[in-house]
């Protein structure tokens, strides 16, 4: 072995095998049909489920989150609902909309837990209002959910409703309290006729179908109602909606989008969200004003009352008493106490509202009843805008309250904010009542000071003025609270949601965006693709098996000497009952190679060939015979020794009896004569194993084993060992001391890789010398085979078909193509 084969066969245990990217090729191309298959297939069932599905949609809406601009009563009382700009309430608004709350408005509203269906292709396809009828349904009463109603028209006034059920009792849901309630059932099968507009009462149901304003109602025709889980609808619609900014510079701008089956249903949806966060809005806003009106009416009742009492004790006193005229000066005593009595009954209601408010904001929790300080005319200006603020922090704090847990930093915060608030409001509400009392006795001291100047006139005088004064105090009071009304009900009714619409949603003939048939086409490209390519790169990878003349070359630097072909035929003897086929001619091409291999070779004699394999059935006895047959048919004096002492094989080929073989010699029983036969093939003797011995790899150590070679040498021109498999006993490493040329014999899609890294290290460390490669069982048309121009393994492709025996046996269809050519 020369230094520089050393150097490639220590370069190639150092590297280690590595990965084979040529032979995964040729392994992917060798399963092609299955690959063709499973893209088909892959093909077959994206179109299956391209064809199956329903077509999605998407809309969507748009609208602008403004700010709170709320002007009940001045100025000075404006009240700020929005704290913190419009970014806080578009978050809120964001937020809200997929709240549970905001979604059950929705789908309450639009009774989306009632489908109207009808029998499609594949499935029921829900047609929403394209049915030519809707339910008015009894929701106090159990429905049954997820089981559809068949609903079949007779004819323009009657249908039939049939249903069957699988269970003695079902599930059913009210849809007044959402509460689930189970109803036992008379019987599982129900068929009925009813009239459009009849009540319909049954366990399962209860409801009244009408016709749909503008549809027809056609004869026969069959529609569905299922009614669902409200629950369930509600969570998929909450998740299903999505919104987000316009854009970045138009943040307070929002779009709402959605996607589903039914476009006038997705339209509906949408255009019902922006209606209810309007409306709640709105009433967000007219909150403070709504409580205030509910105050002053509740005032104006008593005033009302104190006003027809006046008005009839007047009447009353007129009836009973003749008229008469008091003096101007006494007339404007008694306008000055009036007007007393106007600002102590105007004190009087600030302190009774101050009392009532005080005790609210000492009992209560919920802070956003509380009515407008200047309903009353309160006009402080802290205690006005300290109302405002608590006010507005209560209504965000309830409007959180949906959003988030109890006990969360963000109503904590808010509670915080409320408490310092309330704390400043209350002071200040002690400290104007203190004032408001100052105020109601110096009323008071006046207006005795007034009373007593009028005590002169006669009795009956005093009465008419005390009733006059009473008169004009309660209308005087009654008009303050009728223009407060007026003035709170002009501001609500004048008051428009913050959140506007620019665009509602609606079917404007757009397309669907799914089901993405292109993508799904896509994905059955790559899963058929992928799914037979990890299978093939499973089995390449834990395939160790040695496939071609390349995979050979890659793995180990010793060379190949020749390519043997698959050859079926009833025995080993091919060379030399078969001369004119492939596989001969290729042994004839490893002896010509041989040949120039022993030139090299600076020894007299009889030239060795040891032919050995790294296990039982690689063809090694098959090529041992046959490259001795080669020499043996070309003149050389030829002897085949079977030195396989354990499975000895080649005596039944040539019809001889293994009884006497090398073994009796070794042992000194037989002579050398005595064991030697002669073969039916001129020049060809063969000296077979004979019996098995307990210790063959001592007999081939012996002295007498190299005697014996060295006589051989003498006599015989090429002596052809026999030898046992070199990856499972030591014996061939024995024999190859007396081998002047070692083949290994590799058998292509059955000799293990590894037993290339055992040659190779046997080869770098002097074991085996002078060794080359045999490749048994070779295919022409293997993916293995490609690019080799050793000039070896005849008879594949158009030089093998030219010239050598065929391989294949003549079939029926070919002796009748035979003979009509003859003929």
């Amino acid at each position: 072995m020369s230094y520089n084969e050393l150097e490639d066969i220590n370069h190639l245990e150092s590297k280690g095998v590595n990965f084979d990217i040529k032979g995964l090729l040729f392994k992917i191309l060798k399963f092609w049909k299955l690959f063709v298959l499973c893209i088909g297939v892959s093909f077959f069932v994206a179109y299956w489920i391209n064809i199956r599905k329903q077509n999605v949609y998407k809309l969507s809406t748009l609208m602008s989150v403004e700010n709170d601009q709320n002007p009940f009563f001045a100025a000075n009382t404006s009240i700020s609902f929005n704290w913190g700009g419009v970014s806080g309430k578009v978050g809120k608004i964001m937020i809200g909309i997929g709240t549970r709350n905001h979604n059950e408005k929705a789908v309450d509203s639009l009774q989306f837990y009632l489908q109207y269906l009808k029998q499609g292709k594949y499935r029921k396809v829900d047609i929403y209002k394209k049915a030519p009828f809707y339910l008015d349904i009894n929701k106090t009463k159990p429905q049954v959910i997820n089981k559809p109603i068949s609903i079949r028209f007779i004819n323009d006034f009657q249908y039939e409703l049939s249903v069957d059920f699988e269970t003695e009792s079902i599930l059913g849901q009210k849809y007044h309290d959402k509460s689930f309630e189970r109803v036992a059932l008379s019987k599982r099968s129900f068929k009925e006729v009813y009239n459009i507009g009849q009540l319909v009462e049954l366990p399962f149901g209860a409801f009244t179908l009408h016709a749909r304003p503008g549809s027809k109602i056609i004869a026969d025709s069959e529609y569905f109602i299922r009614f669902l889980n409200f629950n369930s609808v509600v969570n998929r619609y909450k998740r299903a909606v999505s919104v987000k900014p316009y854009s970045k510079t138009s943040s307070s701008i929002l779009v709402l989008s959605l996607t589903g089956t039914n476009k006038q249903k997705i339209a509906d949806y949408l255009n019902a969200n922006t209606q209810i966060l309007r409306k709640a809005d709105l009433e967000r806003k007219n909150l403070y004003a709504t409580n205030t009106i509910k105050f002053i009416d509740s005032s104006l009742s008593i005033v009302s009352d104190t006003l027809k009492a006046a008005n009839y004790t007047m009447n009353s006193f007129r009836k009973k008493n003749k008229v008469f005229d008091v003096n101007d000066e006494m007339t404007l005593v008694s306008e000055k106490i009036s007007e007393l009595d106007l600002k102590k009954e105007e004190n009087q209601t600030k302190l009774q509202y101050l009392d009532i408010l005080e005790n609210y904001l000492k009992t209560k929790k919920d802070y956003t009843n509380i009515a407008a300080p200047t309903s009353v005319g309160v006009e402080e200006g802290n205690i006005v805008n300290s109302v405002a603020k608590i006010t507005d922090l209560a209504i965000k704090r309830r409007e959180l309250e949906q959003l988030v847990q109890e006990g969360s930093s963000s109503l904590r915060e808010l509670d915080g904010s409320i408490n310092a608030e309330k704390s400043v409001l209350l002071e200040t509400i002690a400290s104007t009542k203190n004032t408001i009392r100052i105020q109601l006795r110096t009323i008071q001291t006046n207006k005795a000071n007034l009373e007593n100047r009028l005590s002169g006139l006669p009795e009956d005088q005093q009465e008419f003025l005390k009733i006059q004064r009473k008169l004009n105090l309660s209308q005087e009071s009654y008009n303050f609270f009728m223009d407060k009304r007026s003035e709170a009900a002009i501001i609500k009714a004048a008051n428009i949601s913050d959140i506007l619409v620019i665009e509602e949603a609606k079917d404007s003939g757009n397309g669907p965006i799914g089901p993405n048939k292109n993508l799904n086409y896509m994905m059955a490209l790559l899963i058929g693709f992928f799914g037979p390519m990890a299978l093939v790169f499973a089995l390449f990878l834990m395939d160790n098996t040695v496939h071609g003349p390349d995979e050979v070359k890659r793995l180990s630097k010793i060379p190949i000497l020749g390519l043997i072909g698959k050859y079926k035929h009833d025995n080993n003897l091919v060379v030399f009952e078969k001369p004119k086929s492939a596989v001969a001619e290729a042994f004839r091409a490893v002896r010509s190679s041989l040949q120039f291999f022993y030139k090299k070779l600076d020894k007299k004699g009889g030239k060795t060939i040891m032919i050995t394999s790294s296990v039982s059935g690689e063809g090694k006895t098959f090529c041992s015979i046959n490259i001795a047959s080669a020499y043996a048919l070309s003149g050389k004096k030829t002897i085949l020794l079977g030195l396989d002492l354990r499975k000895p094989k080649i005596f039944g080929d040539f019809d001889l009896d293994n009884s006497i073989g090398v073994t009796n010699y070794l042992i000194g029983d037989k002579t050398l004569e005595e064991v030697t036969y002669k073969s039916h093939i001129d020049n060809l003797d063969i000296i077979t194993s004979g019996p098995i011995p307990p210790n063959p790899s001592e007999l081939l150590m012996s002295d007498t084993m190299h005697e014996l070679v060295d006589r051989l040498r003498n006599t015989y021109d090429i002596i052809v060992l026999d030898s046992p498999p070199l990856g499972l006993v030591t014996d061939a490493l024995i024999l190859s001391q007396y081998a002047d040329a070692s083949l290994f014999v590799i058998r292509l899609d059955y000799t293990k890789k590894g037993m290339l890294e055992l040659v190779n290290a046997k080869y770098a460390s002097g074991e085996l010398k002078n060794i080359s490669y045999i490749l048994n069982y070779y295919k022409a048309n293997h993916n293995y085979g490609y690019g080799y121009g050793y000039g070896y393994g005849y008879g594949y492709g158009a030089y093998g078909n030219a010239y050598h025996e065929s391989y294949e046996k003549t079939g029926l269809l070919n002796k009748i193509k035979s003979k009509f050519k003859r003929n």
